[in-house]
């Protein structure tokens, strides 16, 4: 929903009511991952998608219908055989999308969440999408230190489940994860759905991943460009100044002329688990150091380019300093994938594509040479809330 958040936020703030249709559930091959979004307004002005096309009409209609009746609803849709035209997925997966009206001013929870991600700040959104009447489309907004919004009147017991969804939420938001949350009337984690549990949808809404390209050459002004493309905040990171320019690197967030290893040292608070390095230098005095630390440290990728010489003597010189076989096989060198590249662009395709294997958990294979999964990293089935979602071409 992030994506669509500034267009849903210009409604919210002009009073406009919408209906948000969002992916709260995967399974096969689907086009989509948890927390994409389709948004409806009033005058029936869309923004965004859930499936790419597969069934956007259908969810369409389902928006109009739940700002005229001002009820949420879940819904499946999978694949149909029967019918070509039928609505559902012809790639063979199957989606769980839950539909929200949005009437601003009515909802403390989801107003505040539109709020907190058009500005950026750190937030998970918590919604009942399956449980008790009375709860279902209750918002919480959780932030690290406080919350907004509260469940729905419920059994006695609310008070507890709220803040146990609170603390899992706000956990989640720790971690950058969405998915789903089952509890218990009473605030305890359940293995499944059924009777007396509520199902909540998570989506965490935190700063783009940071992409930190070191050494500013021709290559790093192509991976800049893609690292954008993919959704990174891009910093450039040199020691020579003459190089190291914004009008160089006109699309990077940012240019900074440092050494880099002292530039990484300065920036621990501000990387984690999905932070990618780029070290493009291919010189030693420059990349030891940095690499020395970078392997070290919880990121997600660290990749270095040159030789497959240059890269022997780079770990020759990183077990000098006394890096170990584990650290060392951290490291992503001679960086990118094998595509026969040359020039800067089809250098910067081959250092995204391992960056997205890497993290997806790719084969690198190309996917005619096999019948498996496309989607490497989606869960075998989307767990079955309750009440059932209605289905759509199953």
């Amino acid at each position: 929903m992030q994506d669509i958040a500034e267009q849903m936020q210009a409604w919210h703030a002009s009073g406009r009511s919408f209906a948000v249709a969002t992916v709260v559930g995967v399974s096969g091959s689907a086009p989509r991952d948890p927390g994409a979004a389709l948004a409806v307004d009033a005058a029936g002005e869309a923004v965004g998608s859930v499936s790419g096309g597969c069934v956007e009409g259908a969810v369409y209609e389902l928006c109009q219908a739940a700002i005229e009746s001002g009820e949420p609803v879940l819904e499946r849709f999978g694949y149909s055989d029967e019918d070509a035209f039928a609505v559902g997925l012809t790639c063979g997966g199957i989606l769980d999308v839950f539909v929200q009206p949005v009437v601003p001013g009515s909802d403390s929870g989801m107003d505040a969440g539109l709020a907190l991600i058009a500005d950026g700040t750190p937030v998970a959104l918590a919604r009942v999408i399956a449980g008790p009447a009375g709860m279902l489309g209750a918002t919480i907004a959780v932030t690290a230190t406080g919350q907004h919004g509260a469940l729905s009147v419920g059994p006695s017991t609310v008070g507890a489940l709220e803040r146990s969804v609170v603390a899992e939420s706000r956990a989640m938001l720790d971690a950058g994860r969405t998915g789903r949350i089952v509890l218990g009337l009473d605030g305890r984690p359940c293995d499944e759905h059924g009777q007396g549990t509520v199902t909540c949808f998570v989506e965490s809404y935190v700063p783009a991943p940071r992409m930190l390209v070191f050494g500013a050459i021709d290559f790093a002004a192509a991976v800049v460009r893609i690292g954008k493309f993919l959704g990174y905040h891009v910093t450039v990171c040199d020691a020579r100044p003459v190089f190291a320019t914004a009008r160089r690197f006109p699309e990077a967030d940012e240019v900074v002329v440092d050494w880099p290893h002292r530039y990484l040292d300065s920036q621990l608070g501000r990387i984690d688990g999905r932070t990618v390095l780029c070290v493009l230098t291919h010189d030693a005095k420059f990349d030891v150091p940095l690499l020395e630390r970078a392997l070290r440290l919880p990121v997600g990728y660290v990749g270095a380019m040159g030789s497959r010489r240059t890269h022997r003597d780079r770990q020759a010189k990183l077990r000098e300093a006394g890096l170990t076989d584990t650290e060392l096989a951290r490291l992503r060198s001679p960086i990118g994938l094998d595509l026969g590249s040359r020039t800067p662009e089809e250098t910067a395709v081959s250092v995204a594509a391992e960056i997205i294997a890497h993290r997806r958990g790719g084969s690198c294979l190309p996917l005619s040479a096999g019948n498996g999964p496309i989607h490497h990293d989606v869960a075998a089935a989307p767990e079955e809330p309750q009440p059932a979602p209605r289905t759509h071409a199953a």
